[in-house]
């Protein structure tokens, strides 16, 4: 049993280059038992302390409905357990506090997302690109990179190449032809991931955003768009879904430079 657990262990580590404090904090609980408790039990939430050993990645932070004291605390049940803190839907207050409490996190406004990569931890692994349909949707992208950051995976951004000047995403091809994953973020009707998916060999993330006049219906027509696209290498996410999307795209990258011997 604990051999299967420690080749989980050095699977899992292998694909999300691990920094020495990811490995300590979960070898620590592979080890160390009632000495090492899976769960924070604190006053506002329940916090998954075993989640980095067992799917690779610490619990992150949905800011969105917590008060300003349950986000700090959860932040310091996480980094007092050495692991690598991320929270989405911030608001500024809550943004302004942990910044207080830990000088040492980057707060992307905006993103809504606070970020604490504890250490320099290893070199990036694996090749995003998000790409934005067009500058309202910045919001949603910036949510995928800080997460892709935070996942210590290399992320280069391509901005406002929409359908409407299609001139402008072929200029990029060089940039699109050299990445494991791509995230494409757009609203209105939702067509720039079905082009994107049509140039490229590899997986593309499509997230819906709420951009868009009155039938855009908040992010539903670019939704079903998306999930109607003919591209082959097209899957979709949540509307307004940054995380989620960083978050998938960042798994295939890793697991394609797993592949390619970048991770040792």
């Amino acid at each position: 049993m604990i051999l299967d657990q420690l080749k989980d262990l050095l699977r899992q580590g292998e694909q999300g280059g691990w920094s020495e404090s990811d490995w300590s904090a979960a070898l620590a609980q592979l080890a160390g038992g009632g000495d090492a408790p899976s769960t924070a039990e604190l006053e506002s939430a329940r916090v998954d302390l075993d989640r980095l050993a067992r799917c690779g990645y610490p619990e992150v932070v949905y800011a969105e409905g917590k008060t300003v004291a349950s986000v700090v605390e959860i932040f310091e049940a996480l980094s007092g357990a050495g692991q690598d803190c991320l929270a989405t839907r911030v608001s500024d207050e809550q943004g302004a506090a942990l910044l207080e409490r830990f000088p040492a996190v980057d707060w992307n406004r905006l993103a809504g997302c606070v970020r604490w990569n504890r250490d320099p931890g290893p070199a990036t692994r694996g090749r995003v690109l998000v790409v934005t349909a067009g500058t309202s949707d910045r919001p949603v992208a910036e949510e995928a990179v800080e997460t892709l950051r935070w996942m210590r995976c290399g992320v280069e951004r391509l901005e406002d190449v929409g359908v409407a000047g299609p001139h402008r995403l072929l200029e990029q091809r060089d940039r699109l032809a050299r990445v494991d994953a791509i995230v494409v973020v757009a609203g209105m009707e939702g067509a720039l991931p079905s082009v994107v998916g049509g140039w490229v060999a590899c997986p593309v993330v499509a997230v819906p955003t709420s951009v868009g006049y009155g039938a855009a219906l908040g992010g539903l027509a670019a939704l079903l768009g998306m999930l109607n696209s003919c591209a082959a290498n097209v899957t979709v996410v949540n509307i307004d879904a940054g995380f989620k999307a960083g978050f998938v795209a960042g798994l295939i990258a890793r697991g394609a430079a797993v592949s390619d011997g970048e991770v040792d």
